[in-house]
């Protein structure tokens, strides 16, 4: 068979079953040898620019950091809810500072539950959406960049979510759009703070109600020292210290400052009192530390830390967990990736948290 017929073969195998390359050979009927049609004889050196093809490896981003506040955090599911109310039963029925004693047998029908009450407190459910358009001829060259967008993409909407967690202030319109402002999650530096009692916020489902007031902890935002971790811990309520998901979330900043607090021998402290984890920060008193970069670097007035058992103290609830659709025909040559996110997330028990504030 003549050369030019074996190569029209070959097209045509090409075109019917879909493979990318076909190589043409051709058989010498005196030698019986093969003759290689793919490349030209005078391919030297790599071969770059005089024939062959280039090799695209798989497509890949830089890790993103997810999300840590999903860490342990309380999670629920609120489908198709354009708001989440949050209820906290509040009071004593067995306060018996106001007449009622709660030991004995006597029963008083219709007495008790003096203080007995609910608070309540509701948010709006917030969306996060991105549309990415893509090159379908990009898309065929390159290799795996479709999965790389997609899984970049998961990890930029979880990315959003925890500045909006940490700092955004959902009480007023802001010329960043970093965290939502209005349009975002509530923050934790929306939350009032004290050095001495924590409460529940004003109870109602306005956007001013369930700001709820916690304790905190200030240390030198230059110069931390052994007594603030001490002084955190101690205004944790001892029912929480070493429940399941209690954890330490800090900056990165603050963690390295904690490494350098050393003795007068000039030992780090907290590598002496590691909890035989091999490294200093790693665990605190034995309550896991978790680096929270979304939480503000150490300075004055900066929210840098949280002590909490985050499953009774944070909740976060996904009204949609995350939304993915490919558009194959929104302009030619293109495909059109929309996602979409929404969420929303609320201290919800204020006494289950401490925050670390710099001085």
């Amino acid at each position: 068979m003549k050369a030019s017929k074996l190569i029209l073969e070959g097209i045509k195998k090409a075109l019917t079953t879909g493979e990318a390359t076909v190589s043409f050979r051709k058989e010498d009927k005196k030698s019986k040898e093969n003759a290689n049609l793919d490349e030209a004889s005078a391919i030297t050196g790599s071969g770059l620019n005089v024939g062959g093809k280039t090799y695209f490896d798989e497509a890949f981003a830089a890790l993103r950091y997810a999300n840590p506040f999903r860490i342990g955090s309380r999670q629920i599911l609120a489908p198709s809810n354009s708001a989440v109310q949050f209820v906290a039963k509040t009071g004593n029925a067995t306060n018996s500072t106001s007449g009622n004693n709660p030991w004995g047998y006597t029963f008083t029908p219709n007495n008790g539950s003096p203080d007995i009450a609910t608070n309540i407190w509701q948010l709006p459910t917030r969306v996060i959406s991105a549309q990415l358009p893509i090159r379908t001829a990009v898309l065929t060259d390159v290799n795996y960049l479709e999965e790389a967008i997609v899984q970049d993409l998961f990890l930029e909407f979880s990315q959003l979510e925890a500045a909006s967690m940490a700092l955004n202030n959902d009480q007023a319109g802001s010329t960043t759009i970093t965290t939502g402002a209005t349009d975002g999650l509530r923050g934790l530096g929306v939350y009032s703070t004290s050095t001495t009692t924590a409460s529940y916020g004003t109870s109602g489902t306005s956007m001013t109600d369930g700001i709820h007031t916690i304790l905190y902890e200030a240390y030198s935002s230059t110069t931390p020292t052994y007594d603030n971790l001490v002084n955190t811990l101690n205004k944790l309520p001892a029912q929480y210290w070493y429940m399941e998901g209690t954890a330490w979330h800090m900056h990165p900043a603050l963690i390295a400052q904690l490494r350098k607090i050393h003795d007068t021998a000039g030992l780090p402290i907290l590598l002496e009192v590691g909890d035989g984890d091999g490294g200093a920060a790693v665990h605190i008193f034995g309550i896991p530390v978790i680096p929270n970069p979304y939480l503000s670097a150490p300075a004055s007035g900066a929210l840098s830390g949280v002590l909490a058992n985050w499953p009774q103290f944070y909740t976060i609830a996904d009204a949609e967990q995350w939304t993915l659709k490919r558009f194959d025909q929104t302009q030619p040559g293109f495909i059109t990736l929309y996602a979409e996110e929404r969420l929303a997330s609320s201290i919800r028990n204020p006494f289950a948290g401490v925050f670390i504030y710099g001085a």
